[in-house]
């Protein structure tokens, strides 16, 4: 199995250099599944373009979080869980909620479950979801729209548990809290 290297800002390749500064402007660090990501310009460039249309969709930080933990519960990657685990929380998701969506079931909130709900399923059918599934969406408030910005929030999420299934990147130590198997 090939081992990959966690790059700092000194050893990324060039090409990866401005996605890990800008993580390190956002976050205070470079995650590790990034520095491990960087070992590939293509994928971290990817990664970071696809981020940014994330967050300046419609949904709120706390609804794409509750989103991302999903997606990571359900890809079982356990550095992502942890991650957004802790972004949940410091966005504001009831700490109930997040061991809920952790545990693989629904959180109390309704939004919030709607969403975790929908992002489940179209990983669990690789998209192939249903009427119902839509029309319970939109029961919680949701436009048909946000159904299809759900897919850019879940092709992120796929970079980021793929690689981290790949690269497996050590926690870091302010994640240890956060710390998930599946």
């Amino acid at each position: 199995m090939p081992s990959y290297p966690i790059h700092t800002l000194a050893t990324a390749p060039e090409q990866a250099r401005p996605v890990l500064e800008q993580l390190n402007k956002t976050f205070g660090t470079i995650p590790n599944i990034a520095g491990a990501m960087a070992n590939s310009p293509v994928l971290i460039e990817a990664f970071a373009g696809l981020f940014r249309q994330v967050h300046a969709g419609t949904f709120s930080e706390a609804e794409i979080q509750a989103v991302l933990l999903t997606n990571a519960v359900a890809n079982a990657c356990d550095w992502a869980v942890a991650f957004h685990s802790m972004l949940a929380l410091d966005e504001g998701i009831a700490p109930a909620d997040v061991e809920a969506i952790r545990r693989s079931d629904l959180p109390a909130d309704g939004r919030l479950a709607a969403l975790s709900a929908l992002a489940r399923r179209l990983i669990e059918t690789r998209g192939h979801i249903g009427d119902a599934d839509l029309a319970a969406f939109a029961a919680a408030g949701f436009r048909p729209d946000q159904a299809l910005e759900i897919l850019a929030v879940t092709a992120a999420s796929t970079i980021t548990n793929y690689a981290g299934t790949i690269v497996r990147p050590p926690l870091e130590d302010f994640l240890q809290t956060h710390a998930w198997r599946p």
